[in-house]
């Protein structure tokens, strides 16, 4: 019986630990370069920043914006989904040429492929006019250093 307790009490700890590493998901906070390609061929890119307390930014990154200035951030939501998976979105204006933009509200909704890789869906819902929603995928690589 004596042999018995500590090898009982081992197994409890084992089993803790185990579902202690199981509940813990990947850590969001940081810097992630996200590449969109939309499911009509156009392909985005952006950086996110995520920060403490479900908040952050999105900074659109395109050759295009050489013609307009520089891209500002704009602000950025985010709060973890179910194990290994998360959700942000914030809002973008998406360069049209040289005349116009599209701005719209981007939700993403992926999952950790590892503690850097983040894919899944997209949806780009425009602000105004009567243009549909559009959907693709991403991936969302974490920055060196972030």
């Amino acid at each position: 019986m004596k042999t018995m307790q500590p090898l009982i009490l081992i197994l409890i700890a084992q089993t803790c630990c185990a579902a202690l590493l199981e509940a813990q998901s990947p850590n969001l906070i940081g810097r992630w370069n996200v590449e969109i390609a939309f499911a009509d061929g156009t392909k985005r890119s952006l950086r996110f920043d995520a920060q403490n307390a479900g908040k952050g930014t999105l900074l659109l990154l395109d050759p295009m914006l050489s013609k307009w200035g520089p891209a500002t951030p704009s602000e950025a939501k985010w709060a973890p989904a179910d194990q290994n998976s998360v959700t942000f979105s914030g809002t973008v204006e998406f360069p049209i040429g040289n005349v116009g933009r599209d701005a719209g509200t981007l939700m993403f909704k992926g999952k950790f492929e590892t503690e850097s890789l983040i894919t899944g869906q997209v949806e780009f819902s425009p602000l105004v006019g009567g243009s549909p929603s559009k959907t693709g995928t991403f991936k969302a690589i974490r920055a060196r250093g972030g």
